[in-house]
């Protein structure tokens, strides 16, 4: 069941993809804000209740209508399934911008690159140079596969397993929503917001993502080169503040073997501002701490897409024996 609603919902929304600035993004923003004007007075503790009331009331709402409809019919609970991996889950929620780019630097044109990276992570690029223009394209990409494909994916499979359907792909893109809007709010917007809700937000999110980052890795090194990948993972994954991130990102670096790290860029980044600055290991080693490896290069974008491409595949198939053992048992 659950891996028929997957393949269906990806060939979906391969065929007729969300358009960008969708009805359902704006509803989601929409309920967002509203929450944090209804709910957060300011104090501490407030945080936490805007964070479970923005969270947790979708994914419940979810979660009843799923189970009641599974309950009228197989069908419905499938039909329930793929309409929410449609809105919650796919590539073509994002790689719109990387495509966009990868086809600039086919042409030559770095500076239509650069326009559209600013435009995709909200920061001024016109002062990036070329490699490290070409790693944060990369790695605003692999996060997004994480956060938009394997983090959703499997956060709907642990529901599924539970009875739930999709109630785990609504909660964790809610959690990951709402850790970005608060950070966009505040730091690029300049609204006013309760600082304590943002670091809650970004905390939460942490929690709910750390075993599915580390599953994203393994996936990385096992369809990459598997014992550089986990090399990087146990030696460069402190290059980002944000241990997850820092994971992925390592993995998929020692995956290739290519350099991601390295200096921050100009501008403002509220959406992936873990990007932008270094960890622990990289204070220690100084504004350039990279991963080992050769330097990033356009050809190399064709690359990353063939390793997250190979880890879609191999996930599927873990899920298909899953399911046919499911059935057969």
């Amino acid at each position: 069941m659950s891996f028929f609603a997957v393949l269906i919902a990806l060939l979906i929304e391969q065929l007729k993809p969300l358009p960008r600035d969708n009805w359902v993004h704006e509803r989601l923003k929409g309920w967002v804000a509203w929450v944090g004007r209804n709910f957060d007075a300011g104090r501490e503790h407030h945080a936490w209740v805007v964070w479970s009331v923005s969270v947790a009331v979708p994914a419940l709402a979810v979660a009843l209508a799923y189970v009641l409809l599974a309950r009228q019919s197989l069908l419905l609970g499938l039909a329930a399934d793929v309409a929410v991996l449609y809105l919650t889950l796919g590539f073509r929620q994002f790689s719109h911008y990387f495509s966009d780019i990868r086809q600039a630097f086919d042409r030559g044109d770095e500076d239509e690159a650069r326009r559209l990276l600013a435009e995709w992570l909200h920061l001024d690029a016109r002062d990036l140079p070329r490699t490290e223009l070409l790693r944060h394209v990369v790695e605003h990409a692999l996060l997004a596969a994480h956060h938009h494909v394997f983090g959703v994916f499997f956060w709907f499979i642990a529901g599924s397993a539970l009875g739930l359907g999709p109630t785990g792909a609504v909660l964790y893109r809610m959690a990951e929503f709402g850790a970005r809007y608060w950070a966009y709010r505040q730091l690029a917007l300049d609204a006013p917001a309760n600082d304590r809700l943002r670091a809650v937000a970004q905390q939460a999110f942490g929690r709910i993502d750390h075993l599915p980052a580390r599953l994203t890795a393994f996936g990385f090194a096992v369809v990459g080169n598997f014992e550089e990948a986990i090399n990087g993972w146990r030696r460069d994954a402190a290059l980002w503040p944000q241990a997850n991130d820092g994971v992925i990102l390592a993995a998929a670096a020692g995956a290739v073997g290519v350099q991601l790290g390295g200096e921050a860029a100009p501008g403002l980044s509220p959406d992936r501002s873990q990007s932008f600055s270094g960890g622990p290991q990289a204070a220690a080693a100084g504004s350039a701490g990279s991963t080992p490896g050769v330097p990033l290069q356009p050809a190399h974008l064709q690359s990353l897409v063939g390793l997250v491409w190979r880890s879609v595949v191999l996930w599927m198939l873990l899920l298909a024996l899953l399911t046919l053992a499911n059935v057969l048992g």
